[in-house]
């Protein structure tokens, strides 16, 4: 039994409590016609952002679907806790993705080895295996010889000093870096008392960071990180649900 915080129970509760929680009104607000659904931005009351593809009322709550799959998922989030709706400030349209080469079971090259490596450690440090995979994903796009501008290297993007603390001598090692990562997660996760928004907020900008605001530091790139992540993670479930309960009927 994965030793989880409570916000990850429910994929609804993640996404409140990550990205904030007056005002929004309305009915259906959905692309016309057969044009090309525009990506639209929710803000939050806590500085965060929500892009999203359309959105419809839900009582007390607004759903939000997904930008760029939007007819797969969507999240609700109580009216209470959005303060405005704007679009993209490049208004770009939602086109289909450019699609990466992949192998014979659907994952890019290595990938699939790479999920094993985060579902193992996973395991080990007791954190949703989806979860730490978000991470991967924004951290490095499960490059493992990725190294970022100022020296963050590896699939968890691990920096020189964090990495030898953790014991990993090779940060470009994909098993030590996932290793050491999700050991990282684990005791952002401790640390925090299992919230993850201060958890992921600690990962990217540093633990010191989160101290001295008392919270998410109001970094425009750490917003942008935790949102990202939250979201991945977010989509994972959805469409786990709906796997789920097609498989119910």
């Amino acid at each position: 039994m994965s030793r989880l915080p409570n916000s990850f129970v429910i994929t609804v509760l993640l996404a409140a409590s990550a990205l904030g929680a007056e005002g929004a009104g309305g009915g259906p607000v959905a692309p016309a016609g057969d044009q090309p659904e525009v990506c639209q931005v929710a803000v939050l009351r806590n500085g965060f952002t929500f892009q999203y593809a359309h959105r419809e009322a839900a009582g007390a709550a607004t759903r939000l679907w997904v930008c760029a799959n939007a007819g797969a998922g969507y999240v609700e989030i109580p009216n209470g806790q959005i303060e405005r709706f704007e679009p993209t400030e490049s208004t770009a349209r939602l086109m289909p993705a450019s699609v990466p080469e992949t192998t014979a079971g659907g994952m890019t090259p290595g990938e699939d080895s790479i999920k094993k490596l985060i579902a193992s450690a996973a395991w080990r440090h007791q954190i949703d295996p989806d979860f730490v995979a978000s991470v991967v994903k924004a951290e490095s796009g499960f490059n493992p010889t990725a190294l970022s501008s100022k020296g963050a290297q590896g699939l968890m993007q691990l920096m020189p000093r964090t990495a030898a603390s953790l014991g990993v001598e090779n940060p470009f090692d994909p098993a030590a870096n996932v290793e050491g990562g999700t050991k990282y997660l684990r005791q952002l996760l401790d640390h925090y008392a299992g919230d993850a928004v201060k958890a992921l907020a600690a990962y990217n900008a540093g633990p010191q960071q989160v101290e001295h605001f008392g919270g998410i530091p109001p970094y425009r790139e750490t917003r942008a990180y935790v949102a990202r992540v939250i979201n991945d993670y977010n989509f994972k479930k959805l469409e786990q649900q709906t796997e789920s309960r097609a498989a119910n009927k």
